[in-house]
């Protein structure tokens, strides 16, 4: 009796080794992408290199030496350590200008804050000549800050500005915004607030625009009212558009020098003197420029936004995990 013989059958080959042995027939194919990848992101990492890794570094070397004019000419100045650190901490201005930098960064990031999202709610609504204003509003924004700075210098003029003008009518004195240790600073927090109501209107209204409308349907059938419906819908659902918009103004913020230096050069007796200001006046503001302090302060300055963009994204982490 003859057997037949048993022909096993195979398995089918699973679609990933089918592109595997595919791959494999193409030799050089997974070189050839990651080279064309490097090449594509080659510009990006360029970029940083150029533009924000090499000043970083040479402002932290700048605040470890003891640069003078001659020795920054020649590249040997001295290693300090951080003896400039120290001398900025014991420098009679670094308690005031710390504050006016808080004061500065917290009120303007408030007023941005509200009045932005208090304008998105309002354009939300479609109405007429509702795309018209929108475009009017940015138009701080896309001023140069020379023009804007230069501007509100005029209009808070304590002589001539439209302003004390328009208090003269309504019966109250004249307010030396610009030259009175009491207004200066408040006078840049305006002048900064009207300027960056407009990231904040743009940033918040496309947030708003991608809420779904039926949301807010299923709670006014709920019996919702406006006020609850902005408390418990609008608001957690433009809870990450808004982390980002605070935390790109907090940046933002931090640095403003040109507003400040325009307006008041941040006096009237440091009055109005904050982080940016002070770096900028201690290696460059005068006859003889500190290098070494005005980096520090820098630096400084670099590590408060370094230190907010750490707490944004460990908060992220939680509300992502929550």
């Amino acid at each position: 009796m003859t057997r037949t013989p048993v022909r096993t059958a195979r398995a089918p080959v699973p679609a990933q080794g089918r592109e595997r042995r595919a791959g494999r027939t193409r030799p050089g194919q997974g070189a050839a992408g990651q080279w064309a990848a490097w090449a594509f992101l080659a510009p990006v990492v360029v970029y940083l290199l150029v533009f924000y890794a090499y000043p970083l570094y040479r402002n932290v070397e700048l605040s470890l030496r003891n640069y003078t004019v001659r020795s920054f000419v020649r590249g040997d100045a001295p290693f300090a350590g951080f003896a400039n650190y120290a001398k900025v901490f014991a420098d009679a201005t670094f308690g005031p200008a710390l504050w006016h930098t808080i004061v500065f960064t917290l009120v303007s990031l408030a007023f941005q804050f509200a009045i932005g999202l208090a304008l998105a709610l309002f354009f939300q609504k479609n109405f007429r000549l509702s795309a018209t204003l929108r475009a009017l509003f940015l138009v701080p924004w896309l001023l140069p800050l020379i023009v804007s700075s230069s501007t509100w210098s005029w209009m808070l003029n304590s002589d001539s500005g439209v302003v004390n003008a328009a208090l003269s009518r309504v019966g109250a004195g004249p307010v030396n915004w610009l030259t009175s240790p009491d207004w200066s600073l408040w006078s840049v927090i305006i002048a900064n607030i009207w300027i960056g109501i407009p990231f904040n209107l743009v940033v918040l209204y496309s947030g708003l625009q991608a809420i779904p409308s039926a949301v807010y349907e299923a709670a006014a059938l709920d019996g919702a009212g406006a006020w609850q419906r902005f408390r418990r819908v609008t608001f957690p659902l433009l809870r990450p558009v808004s982390a980002i918009t605070v935390l790109l103004g907090l940046v933002y913020t931090l640095k403003v020098f040109d507003i400040i230096w325009i307006m008041t050069k941040g006096g009237p007796s440091g009055s109005s003197t904050t982080f940016a200001t002070w770096s900028y006046r201690l290696g460059f503001g005068n006859l003889v420029p500190s290098f070494g302090p005005g980096a520090a302060v820098g630096n400084l300055l670099i590590l408060m936004a370094l230190a907010f963009g750490l707490v944004y994204i460990r908060v992220q982490r939680r509300q992502a995990a929550a």
